[in-house]
């Protein structure tokens, strides 16, 4: 199994399926199909692909605006002259970096008349001419995934010769790679590039290239390819394509083309380092240390809803903070309180009037929820505690989730994959929609920040975000959370006033800040340095008194 950093190898089980591949970072929209179109949809959409390895990490400032834009790179070549392969060189070559998408041309065919489908079928369809793209479209999905927003990529058949209904959700990416052979001809295409390349091949490589691929990947025939070559082909190369090498930043062989593949990889490898935003420890020491349980925290955080605290909950929080109470009875009072929780976050829900009758036959004016969409969004898998007792409040809510980790050595959050329902997704839906976001606690924020930032990026306003929790740390990250979202509410069942700075190490003792370790008598351990514990382990921020790891105590 490949490695994946940051995560454990039972959690590296949940990312890969049984066949051993590793899932996309978002789902694609999916609907009914006959397994042929289905076959057809999984043959096109290879050609837009997410390629994920360590995660993404912080895309955004302390203010929760984006600190950069993704890094686009485009592609342009003659057909067949090994566009794509160039694009997963340069991917092999950069090694661990964040999510790349390679986004095709192919893809943004128009949509074809009836008169347009017979010359397809008839090889007199001109599919290399700039006017058979939708360049409009193209650049606005590009300028979407550029800006850190997910959009809707179209799926071409070309066994169909017809755009799909269906679409391919694409997400996250910190690098994107567009090629085409027209990548390089429009001027609005060519403003969202950050590096121009094009890619330089023999013609007749190219053309036979061409009649494999597309016998035995695209149903046609010998004669039929060669005819449409030499008819569209050729001279839309010449005359569209060959022109906008003078676009390029740099011109790449078709062919045996390491030495350019390397330089490239580290022109990229450069531009996203000076992007990197380190967060975590800024949003763990940002806010005041000195509140105490008694304190008034209206004042200081004016979207922080508590739950009130009855002797009942505080009898609830006793059994859970208490490190004996068995695993069922930690599971069942986990439940209940997840259902207050829940059962007042959904206070903050729109509700209309509404007017029943009764059994008895009166009118009763009472109300009734007024939303198009809600959904809940679980960060995984410390949220999951949350979810059944939201699903006890609304009825078959619809679920999504958030895998976020953080890196081994700067404890940075990173997103490894996300499942979010379909009214996330699309864009126009989730503006309307209301998401529960679950996590267990808030210590530094730096999960729940990039958590929200997710939702903003897909559309979802930040009035329509009601994070739910346990516990929040008082001195930690939700007062940066509260600047930067003023308008997200959080709900939670208690404060807690410390935020300890600590050390996560595998049978290592925690480092020392005074002074070196002195040298142990026989059968006594040796304390490391801080030095040698920075090697071997990662700094974290522990709530007190909290209630531990809940995740692990829930569902191990």
């Amino acid at each position: 199994m490949q490695n994946i950093e940051g995560v454990d190898k039972k959690k590296q089980a949940q990312l890969l399926d049984p066949s051993g591949a590793r899932p996309p970072l978002s789902r694609s929209i999916t609907t009914t199909l006959n397994p042929s179109a289905r076959s057809e949809v999984l043959l096109q959409a290879k050609k837009n692909t997410i390629l994920t390895s360590h995660g993404r990490p912080p895309w955004y400032g302390e203010d929760g605006k984006h600190l950069s834009e993704a890094f686009v790179i485009g592609i342009a070549g003659g057909s067949a002259s090994g566009k794509t392969h160039v694009a997963r060189c340069i991917v092999q070559a950069l090694g661990s970096i964040p999510t790349v998408v390679i986004l095709s041309q192919d893809s943004f065919y128009k949509r074809h008349s009836p008169e347009d489908l017979k010359l397809a079928f008839a090889n007199r369809y001109d599919f290399d001419h700039p006017d058979a793209i939708d360049m409009p479209l193209f650049a606005s999905c590009l300028a979407d995934l550029k800006a850190g927003r997910q959009s809707n990529i179209p799926i071409y058949s070309f066994k169909d010769h017809q755009r799909l209904d269906e679409t391919k959700y694409l997400y996250g990416a910190s690098i994107i790679i567009v090629e085409g052979i027209l990548a390089l001809h429009d001027p609005e295409l060519r403003s969202l590039y950050d590096l121009k390349i094009f890619v330089q091949c023999d013609s007749d490589l190219m053309l036979a290239r061409r009649i494999r691929r597309d016998v035995h990947e695209r149903g046609r025939s010998v004669e039929g390819v060669l005819e449409q070559y030499l008819r569209y082909v050729k001279p839309a190369y010449d005359n569209f394509v060959q022109p906008t090498s003078r676009y390029a930043d740099i011109i790449v062989p078709g062919s045996d083309n390491t030495v350019a593949i390397d330089l490239i990889a580290t022109h990229i490898r450069r531009k996203i380092d000076d992007r990197s935003s380190y967060l975590r420890e800024r949003l763990a020491k940002i806010a005041p240390r000195d509140l105490t349980p008694g304190d008034c925290y209206d004042q200081y955080f004016p979207n922080l809803i508590v739950l009130p605290q009855t002797p009942q909950v505080r009898g609830i929080f006793t059994i859970l903070r208490d490190r004996t109470t068995p695993r069922e009875d930690f599971i069942f009072f986990t439940d209940r309180l997840s259902t207050y929780l829940s059962e007042k976050a959904v206070e903050f829900l729109p509700f209309k009037p509404r007017t029943v009758t009764t059994p008895v036959g009166a009118a009763y004016h009472g109300k009734e929820l007024s939303v198009e969409h809600v959904c809940g969004v679980s960060i995984l898998r410390s949220g999951g505690p949350l979810e059944q007792g939201l699903r006890r409040v609304i009825q078959d809510i619809r679920m999504g989730s958030l895998l976020i980790q953080s890196e081994v050595h700067t404890g940075e959050p990173l997103l490894l994959h996300s499942m979010l329902p379909v009214c996330i997704r699309q864009r126009n839906l989730a503006q309307n929609s209301y998401v529960f976001l679950l996590d267990a606690q808030i210590g530094t924020g730096a999960a729940a920040f990039m958590a929200i930032r997710v939702l903003l990026d897909h559309g979802v306003p930040q009035e329509n975000i009601i994070f739910v929790t346990f516990i929040v740390a008082a001195c930690g990250g939700v007062r940066v959370l509260q600047r930067a979202f003023p308008r997200v509410r959080i709900v939670c069942g208690a404060v807690d006033p410390v935020l300890r700075e600590s050390w996560a190490l595998w049978d290592t003792p925690p480092p020392q800040e005074a002074k070196e370790s002195e040298p142990g008598t026989p059968g006594t351990p040796t304390v490391k340095t801080k030095q040698e514990a920075e090697a071997e382990g990662r700094k974290v921020w522990v709530v007190e008194p909290g209630m531990g790891h809940i995740g692990d105590r829930y569902y191990l």
